[in-house]
C-alpha cells in the first residue's frame, strides 16, 4: 500500500487493513488511527498460483467448491426485456456482478458504476436479501441510477416487484428458473431493463 491509497483509507472508519506490504510513509500515516490493525499477507500471484478450489468446514467434514474465477463481459449478457439497458447501466451491472459472486447466497448487490451501495446475503428467500440491500443502498447519496445484481435466478417475481418499487431501473441475473417469464413480465410491467448471464454465482 502506498501513501496515496493510505491517505484515502485514512478518511474511513476501519478496524483492519490487510495488504501484501505497506510503504513506510503509508504505515506511519495509518498508525495514527486509533485501534486500526495492519496485517501483511503474501497475496496469491493470480497469474501463476491461482487456487482452483476452496474449503468450507461443515459438521463432520469439508465442503470443497470451485473458486469462482468467471468474470462476465457485455458479450455474455442477454437482454430479455422490452427496455434495453443503457451503456452506463451495463457498466454498473457488470461491476455489481463482480461483487455479488463474493457474497454468501442468497446474494443481492445494489451498485452504481463504481460503488457498492447495498448488500443482502444469507436470507432464507431472495426477496429478503433484496430488502436488506435496498435498505442500505437508499441511504447512499449516489443511489439514483443504481442497478441490482443477483447471484442466482429469481424463482419468484416478488424480488423484481420490490426492486422496481424502490428505484431499481436495471437488473442482472443468471436466468434459468422455470418461472423466468414471470420475472421478465414483471420487469416489463415496470419498464425496467433486465439481462441474464446464464451462469449462477452461488457461494456457500
Amino acid at each position: 500500500m502506498d501513501l496515496a491509497t493510505a491517505t484515502k483509507m485514512h478518511e474511513l472508519f476501519l478496524e483492519i487493513i490487510i495488504a501484501p506490504d505497506f510503504d513506510d510513509d503509508a504505515r506511519d500515516l495509518l498508525a495514527q488511527k486509533k485501534n486500526l490493525r495492519l496485517m501483511t499477507v503474501a497475496m496469491v500471484d493470480h497469474h501463476t498460483r491461482q487456487p482452483t478450489h476452496e474449503l468450507v468446514s461443515v459438521q463432520g467434514g469439508l465442503l470443497v467448491q470451485d473458486v469462482d474465477q468467471r468474470v462476465e463481459t457485455a458479450d455474455d449478457l442477454t437482454i430479455v426485456t422490452a427496455v434495453e439497458p443503457t451503456l452506463e447501466q451495463i457498466d454498473a451491472m457488470l461491476f455489481a456482478q463482480r461483487v455479488v459472486k463474493h457474497v454468501k447466497s442468497n446474494a443481492i448487490v445494489v451498485a452504481n458504476q463504481g460503488q457498492t451501495l447495498g448488500i443482502g446475503a444469507g436470507q432464507m428467500n431472495r426477496v429478503g436479501s433484496v430488502e436488506i440491500a435496498l435498505a442500505q443502498a437508499q441511504q447512499n447519496a449516489n443511489f439514483a441510477g443504481a442497478v441490482l445484481a443477483s447471484d442466482a435466478f429469481f424463482p419468484m417475481a416478488d424480488s423484481v416487484d420490490y426492486a422496481a418499487k424502490h428505484g431499481i431501473r436495471a437488473i442482472i441475473q443468471p436466468g434459468g428458473s422455470i418461472r423466468d417469464q414471470d420475472s421478465i413480465d414483471k420487469a416489463n410491467e415496470y419498464g425496467i431493463a433486465m439481462v441474464t448471464t446464464g451462469v449462477r454465482h452461488f457461494r456457500h
